[in-house]
């Protein structure tokens, strides 16, 4: 099939290569227009638009999918269909309507699971056991199009979003592949999503992340995990904010927020056990080991963390 590949960040990177070594015909590229990044704010090119430029392949960086110009420079691709992964755009009807076959996205998690933007830190967050993903054909109504294929993953103790989402965008580019094959050759048929089991994956904002200590230890760690490495779980100390690495769970009980400094670790208090902490970073600072970072600062036993 001839294929235009729609996708934004890194973890997009895996499909668009596999797409690139399948037998299909790559014929273009849709992503985000540049961005402004670092110190300097100059623009900079998606992590998809630089990978495509290193195939050779034609981008186009439409502001929104509903431009004119943009469904024009789409429909002289002439594409049969459209994958998708993590484009980062509402796609309207009139360019849903110009692949014959659709525009098939590749979805971090079964759907209808966590149906919505982060998925992979809701699931963890909740405490799910496993993942997975799930390609599907886009429609208007949000992830709720036909499925064509899934896999899944199991979520290991000390899984980070960041670590879910690396291994799901792997094994999901060999299923978006698949998919296509069987698109191709008439051999996978979509079908409709149950309505039991349905839930909803919302962005996760700054505000969310911030550390309730009163939660119990196991909704502590979950959240902290689900919050890396984007957008960070944090917490405060006499108005300071502090980004937080992952927690380890341990035994012993102190007053939620309450720390207990150590020569080569720092607990805190939860509404149950305590957790050990990991990395922690200051405003305009590197990360460090908590213990370093405590003793940097004379933090001693018996200080709080400020209540949310």
């Amino acid at each position: 099939m001839r294929l235009v590949f729609a996708g934004t960040p890194e973890v997009a990177l895996p499909a668009l290569d596999a797409i690139a070594e399948s037998d299909h015909e790559l014929a273009g590229v849709v992503t985000r227009p540049d961005a402004p990044a670092g110190r300097g704010r100059s623009l900079v090119a998606s992590p998809v638009a630089d990978r495509a430029a290193e195939l050779g392949v034609p981008v186009l960086k439409p502001a929104h999918p509903r431009d004119p110009d943009f469904q024009e420079q789409l429909r002289a691709l002439a594409p049969d269909c459209c994958p998708v992964v993590a484009y980062g755009a509402l796609l309207p009807q009139s360019a849903l309507d110009i692949p014959p076959l659709g525009w098939v996205n590749l979805h971090f998690s079964v759907l209808p699971a966590w149906r919505g933007a982060a998925p992979v830190q809701h699931s963890l967050w909740a405490g799910d056991e496993v993942t997975g993903a799930t390609t599907f054909r886009i429609v208007k109504e949000l992830d709720a199009g036909p499925t064509f294929g899934v896999m899944t993953e199991r979520i290991r103790p000390t899984d980070t979003a960041g670590d879910l989402l690396a291994r799901l965008a792997e094994g999901g580019a060999g299923l978006l592949v698949a998919t296509l094959d069987g698109l191709a050759d008439g051999a996978v048929d979509a079908r409709p999503q149950q309505p039991e089991g349905l839930s909803y994956a919302p962005k996760i904002e700054v505000e969310d992340a911030r550390v309730d200590w009163s939660r119990p230890a196991v909704a502590v760690d979950r959240q902290v995990r689900a919050c890396t490495p984007a957008p960070g779980a944090w917490t405060e100390l006499d108005g300071a904010r502090l980004k937080l690495g992952p927690v380890t769970l341990v035994d012993g009980a102190l007053a939620p927020g309450e720390l207990a400094v150590g020569k080569r670790d720092v607990v805190v208090g939860t509404g149950t056990t305590a957790v050990r902490l990991g990395q922690v970073q200051a405003p305009g600072k590197r990360a460090m080991d908590a213990a370093d970072w405590a003793r940097g600062l004379r933090i001693e036993t018996g200080a709080h963390f400020d209540e949310s």
